[in-house]
């Protein structure tokens, strides 16, 4: 069965029980190999839809999906989301009372339980239960854990090995928001799903500000930044467990609400601190890094770490907690050398400490990074950019650039002639032209490029591998002793002399970063409607954004519905939150607000941007909607007559490869099909806009 199919089977399951109308990227095509029982690795950035590629799924298919989570908040967060949505979901976890462990247990016996999580520490109790259930799932979330190149390995884990042996016939898809390549492949490997279908949506979350401080005055920077947010949710990251408890005491001198949150503090405090963040009663948390795993709390508005990450990994994932809801939120990396040399010592006494070793040597590079930050970290994860993003302090606030082609190019020969296979030490040495023993016992002083850069100083000319690292021309193999090594990018510059810019580095002592600071209201409808999912949130025991997201009242205030059925077409509303929450909602809305102009169509409102003579992928931006959906809808205005030259978005070479590929493929029954044809490079918009030129 194809994935159009698939389509029409879970878009009204979307909508029913989650209250949307389109997928997020990836999501169709993971749910696709889930549903025609294949094994998947998932890779998507956090906030990007994880749970409900096997959520949704679970739905659709007879039987029980089991999920294995990691952290026994994670999974009552999500269990409690589902049970708001109408389906029928539990949780097993060694601290629940017996009754309700037996309930448990008789529910997922007699098939009442769709999805049904646990902890791995516990998947033996359920060894037998599981052999006398129909299974039509086994998801694996946070699966990086069970890799020791991860960067939050739990050896629980490593017992999931023998779940494809146990149940052979079963998908299993294991999902995680951070893991680099070698990382990747050591899950596939011990989950034993070697052959699985790898799906690595995007990385990029484009409404995260990304911004890194001087460590100077971090107290004194964190009170500014947090003078206009006195009504948002934000985290604060410190390193160590003092660092949490000293700095949520200041806030509190200062009138803030806030708590420290650590290991040190006895479970039940823990779990305090973390339900009355969930629960908006405290919106500051002072935490380490164990907090917020996996929570799926949408209005955290900031993140900021007092400390330096150890590995680009956990910095990824920490900041994902902001702006799960797509919503702009703001980032602060508090950087100072003192950071990286207390990390070294806590690293020096760990497994894969050289492993550890590199990778804390990429948090520093980019934390001193002078190009796109946002370059820098979706070239880390694989993901090869090249246009600034906009969106972060270097973009915002940028150093002062030279043209460093001819030197990007003896940079990059130097990788090639070594092949790839030496240290960012030894490419400088052999760049400068430096005679040591180890060059002359690799014959290095024999490589053309020996020599080629030795006008520059060695500090100056590791700054400039940063750079190219952080720009996705070089990358670095952290499991072969931290080889550095040439990128598709890379060989642009060798063979096709595509030009490169480099930073002054005379700029980096000097650069002043501005911040973009975000000013929140109490006033307007959004704020009325706020209060209001709070008191019902609190009446019936769940957090907030349980009840509606941010974004759902974001969508209310601009639409103002006045109906039911008006209020069905907001975000996130499914029949049982309509049902529930409808009236309620409509009546703060009606007694708040004046019934504005009516509502435009959503196809005309991107043709109105379009005309205004903004580009499809601003306008996607602008809407957060995919771009797929801004041509369909530019599609849809051209079969409704509106002027559009169709040819300048498909010219005629590639509307003719269109062409050839319809020929070719006299039975497809989807764009999947040309997708598939065109190995995966040219997207389905285009496809579309070309096949209805074909056919018009």
């Amino acid at each position: 069965m194809l994935a159009i199919d698939y389509q029409e089977q879970l878009i009204p399951l979307l909508k029913t029980h989650f209250g949307y109308d389109s997928f997020r990227p990836n999501q169709l095509e993971v749910m696709t190999d889930i549903l025609s029982k294949k094994d998947v690795l998932a890779i998507m950035p956090t906030g990007g839809g994880k749970s409900l590629c096997f959520q949704l799924p679970a739905l659709a298919m007879n039987g029980t999906t089991i999920v294995i989570s990691p952290l026994i908040a994670l999974m009552k967060d999500q269990v409690d989301v589902l049970r708001a949505n109408g389906i029928a979901a539990a949780y097993y976890n060694s601290s629940q009372p017996q009754e309700e462990q037996q309930q448990v247990f008789e529910d997922l016996n007699t098939g009442k339980l769709k999805l049904f999580y646990v902890a791995p520490e516990s998947i033996a109790q359920f060894e037998t239960v599981f052999s006398q259930i129909t299974i039509n799932l086994i998801a694996v979330d946070e699966a990086h854990c069970i890799s020791s190149w991860g960067h939050d390995f739990r050896p629980a884990y490593t017992q999931l090995g023998s779940l494809k042996t146990k149940h052979p016939q079963i998908p299993i898809i294991a999902l995680t928001a951070t893991a680099d390549k070698a990382t990747q492949d050591d899950i596939a490997e011990q989950l034993s799903i070697q052959h699985a279908e790898r799906h690595l949506a995007s990385f990029n979350r484009p409404n995260l500000y990304l911004d890194v401080r001087p460590g100077q005055d971090r107290i004194k920077q964190i009170f500014n930044f947090l003078e206009s947010r006195s009504d948002e949710s934000g985290i604060i990251y410190c390193l160590s467990r003092k660092n949490t408890e000293n700095l949520a005491e200041k806030l509190r001198n200062s009138g803030y609400e806030a708590q420290a949150y650590h290991a040190g503090m006895s479970s039940e405090l823990r779990t305090e601190v973390q339900e009355d963040f969930i629960n908006d009663r405290i919106p500051i948390v002072c935490a380490t890094i164990a907090f917020g795993m996996g929570i799926d709390k949408s209005n955290v508005r900031w993140v900021i770490h007092y400390n330096l990450p150890k590995n680009l990994e956990g910095y990824y994932q920490e900041i994902g907690r902001a702006g799960r809801d797509s919503l702009p939120s703001h980032t602060v990396l508090f950087y100072s050398y003192a950071d990286v040399v207390q990390l070294r010592k806590f690293i020096s006494n760990s497994e894969n400490a050289t492993v550890q070793y590199a990778k804390l040597e990429r948090m520093q590079q980019f934390a001193e990074a002078l190009s796109c930050r946002r370059i820098a970290l979706l070239n880390y994860f694989g993901e090869h950019v090249t246009q600034d993003c906009g969106n972060c302090d270097i973009c915002t606030s940028p150093p002062k650039y030279f043209d460093a082609t001819v030197l990007a190019q003896k940079i990059c020969s130097a990788v090639a002639r070594m092949k790839g296979k030496e240290p960012m030490g030894m490419l400088i040495d052999v760049l400068r032209g430096a005679q040591n023993a180890q060059i002359f016992e690799k014959g290095l002083q024999l490589i053309k490029t020996y020599g080629a850069s030795k006008d520059v100083s060695w500090q100056d000319l590791q700054q400039y591998v940063i750079q190219l690292l952080n720009q996705g021309v070089l990358e670095m193999n952290f499991k072969e002793n931290s080889s550095i090594s040439l990128t598709p990018l890379a060989k642009e510059i060798l063979y096709n002399k595509k030009p490169v810019q480099l930073a002054t580095l005379s700029q980096r002592e000097n650069l002043k970063v501005k911040a973009k600071e975000t000013k929140s209201s109490k006033k307007g409808l959004f704020e009325k409607l706020r209060v209001l999912r709070y008191q019902i949130a609190k009446e019936q025991g769940v957090p907030a954004y349980v009840v509606f997201g941010d974004a759902s009242l974001k969508d209310m205030e601009a639409k103002k519905p006045q109906s039911m059925e008006e209020f069905a077409t907001i975000s996130g509303v499914g029949e049982a939150k309509l049902e529930k929450y409808g009236e309620a909602f409509l009546k703060e809305i009606k007694a708040n607000s004046t019934r504005s102009k009516p509502k435009i169509p959503t196809h005309e409102f991107t043709w109105n941007l379009f005309k205004e003579g903004f580009t499809p992928l601003e306008i996607a931006n602008k809407r957060e909607l995919t771009e797929n959906t801004i041509y369909s809808h530019l599609l849809k205005m051209h079969a409704q007559g509106e002027e559009i030259d169709l040819h300048e978005l498909v010219p005629q070479k590639e509307l003719a490869q269109i062409e050839t590929a319809k020929l070719d493929l006299p039975e497809a029954q989807g764009l999947k099909d040309y997708f598939e044809y065109f190995e995966q490079k040219v997207p389905y918009w285009k496809i579309k806009i070309g096949l209805y030129l074909l056919d018009s």
